[in-house]
This record gives structure tokens, C-alpha cells and sequence, in this order.
């Protein structure tokens, strides 16, 4: 792609005429505005923030990376809630969003192209909570302004927002233990992801401060997806001993659980205790109402915006890691611990 002094020569301006037509100057004569134009679209030059920025100007752009198929964003209720916040507290502040999505994990889509070598953003906001995610390391090469949402074990010296995890999953799993429960099990999202590896810290941590031991076989995990959660619950239910509780990560593997148990003719929480993670606005329209841990996702949606926008406004920032406290929800999903027998089959 042509520099913006190599788009002056061809259009025989200044670089200063470029940079005004850039911004739309009022200055620049029509005839003059319309043969820049035209020598950049020939040349299929894209302006980008950085350019922008040097011409005294910006391009009020802020990239939302998402490392996710397209179709698991739109199908999980917490990635449109978070997306909602974003692109509303990006909107108050002058800023408009443009999605980025990889196509599969750990692969950059010709959408990060566009992100590190177009560089059409001012800066972004990244979902990072993927151990394996290679787009991260080309972000932080490209010195690209940016702030995560979920911590990254190896960006210390990187802006990020992310809710306790680990804390949360403690109380959730700490409420079943003081219920009574002895056999808690766990059905959680990939181990690669940070997240995950929070809220199973969480659970173990609980279980040990209960005095109980920690079971492998209790523990079972898949995608965030309601599917997933029907069939991690099913294999913990056809365990000779199954648990009497189940901790879901997300409030999506708990919709999942829900499905299974009433599927085996099981009464939740008679039979079963459950609990989820995330407290989204179904959890408490669910069959029964969801005992779960919210997270504040508005406020991490804000903060991240917040906290990208004034790394744009300043020179000069430290890093700054954000992270917001979470609360236990008691509903109707989690009682006490029975004496019951598991029906066999589905």
C-alpha cells in the first residue's frame, strides 16, 4: 500500500493537502479534493489511525477483537451483553466499534490483517482468555494501543479488565458445601482458557477448605455452549456414584445441566443442586429459578472502554489491571443434600 507522501506525488499536492482531504478539511477546492480521491482509490490506499494521528487527527475507530467463531459469539448471551456495553459506552464517547473475529482458535483471520497492517483503528479491546491465542503477541509487536477483557497470564505490563473469578467460583462452591454436598461436580468450559482455570482454582480451593477431596472424575469439561452442558451433565450422571451438586462455569453449561437433569426424571434441587456462573437475565426465568454468580458485565464493558480511551487521550499511561468483585445470587436451584437414587438411562 502507497505512503500518504507517495499519494501527494502521484496527485502532484502536498502531504498537507492529503492530510486535509483526509480530514475533510473545508479548505481544500473540490477539483482538487476529487483527484486525491481518485489517485487513492486507484491505488487502493486505506488511511489508517496512525496516519490520522500524525495529521492531527483521529480516526475515532476502536477495534473489538473477538478470538471466536462468529456463530459461538452471537449464540452466547454474555459476548452480546458485553458487546452491547462496548459499543454503547464507545458511542457516548465519540467512538464507533468494528467487530473483528477470528475464524477458528488460534488462527488470525484476514480481519487482524486489516487490524495490524491496515491499521484503521485508534486503538483496540481484545476478548483475551485464551492461553494459546497468537494474535495477542502481534498486537503487542504492532505496539497497537489495546486493553483485554479477561487477565492473560503473560501481559502483566498490559491494560485489563476482568471480574474475581476465582472468588466467585469459591463462594459458589463454598454455598454447596455448606448445604451439605460431599461430591461436587464441575462441567466447565476449554482448560486453555484462563477463565476456566480461574473458577476451577475456585472450586478446588473450596472443596479443600471444606475438608473434601478432589476428584478427577468429577470434573468434565467442553465448549461454553448449552449442548455442551447437557452432555458433560449426562456423563456425570452415569458416574456409579454421581455428584449431588453440579458448579456450571458460565450460566449457558447450566441451562444445558438443567435440560439433562430434567431429562433423567430428576427434580432440581431435590435430587440435585446447581449452580452457574454469570447471572444472566434468563438465570432467573429458568426451570427453577438459577442460583448463580453474577458478574458485572456492564461495568467491565465500560471500564474497558474507559480504560482504552484514555490511553488515546494521553501520551503517556501505565498499565492499569481492573478487576471487579462478583456476588453469590441465591435462587431456587440449590438446597440442601438428600438421600436419593438416579434414575438409569436418558
Amino acid at each position: 500500500m502507497p505512503t500518504i507522501e507517495q499519494i501527494a506525488a502521484l496527485a502532484k499536492v502536498s502531504r498537507s493537502t492529503v492530510s486535509r482531504v483526509l480530514n475533510n478539511h473545508p479548505s481544500v477546492r473540490p477539483v482538487v479534493r476529487d483527484r486525491v480521491l481518485q489517485v487513492m482509490r486507484t491505488y487502493k490506499y486505506v488511511p489508517h489511525a496512525a496516519a490520522q494521528r500524525l495529521a492531527g487527527s483521529s480516526s475515532h475507530a476502536i477495534g473489538l477483537i473477538i478470538p471466536r467463531e462468529a456463530a459461538f459469539l452471537f449464540q452466547d448471551p454474555f459476548f452480546s451483553q458485553l458487546l452491547h456495553g462496548i459499543a454503547e459506552r464507545c458511542a457516548d464517547r465519540g467512538y464507533f466499534l468494528t467487530l473483528s473475529i477470528a475464524g477458528r482458535y488460534g488462527e488470525a483471520s484476514t480481519s487482524y490483517d486489516a487490524v495490524l497492517r491496515g491499521k484503521r483503528f485508534d486503538g483496540v479491546i481484545m476478548l483475551s482468555s485464551d492461553m494459546s491465542d497468537a494474535v495477542l503477541p502481534e498486537l503487542i509487536r504492532y505496539h497497537m494501543p489495546m486493553v483485554l477483557i479477561g487477565r492473560h497470564a503473560y501481559a502483566h505490563h498490559l491494560n485489563w479488565v476482568d471480574a474475581e473469578n476465582r472468588r466467585g467460583a469459591y463462594e459458589a462452591v463454598s454455598h454447596l458445601v455448606g448445604l451439605g454436598h460431599r461430591r461436587i461436580g464441575l462441567i466447565s468450559g476449554p482448560s486453555h482458557m484462563i477463565v476456566n482455570m480461574d473458577r476451577r482454582d475456585g472450586y478446588r480451593q473450596a472443596l479443600m477448605a471444606g475438608g473434601l477431596a478432589i476428584d478427577p472424575q468429577l470434573v468434565v469439561e467442553g465448549d461454553f455452549s448449552q449442548g455442551a452442558g447437557f452432555e458433560l451433565s449426562h456423563r456425570l450422571l452415569d458416574m456409579p456414584q454421581p455428584p449431588t451438586a453440579i458448579f456450571a462455569t458460565s450460566d449457558a453449561l447450566a441451562l444445558g445441566a438443567i435440560r439433562a437433569i430434567h431429562a433423567r426424571g430428576l427434580r432440581i434441587p431435590h435430587d440435585i443442586a446447581l449452580v452457574g456462573f454469570d447471572d444472566l437475565p434468563i438465570a432467573e426465568f429458568s426451570d427453577p429459578p438459577l442460583t448463580t454468580v453474577r458478574q458485572p458485565i456492564g461495568e467491565m464493558s465500560m471500564a474497558a472502554a474507559d480504560l482504552l480511551i484514555e490511553q488515546l487521550h494521553r501520551s503517556s499511561v501505565e498499565a492499569r489491571q481492573i478487576c471487579l468483585p462478583t456476588e453469590l445470587v441465591i435462587r431456587e436451584s440449590s438446597g440442601t443434600v438428600r438421600e436419593r437414587s438416579v434414575p438409569e438411562g436418558r
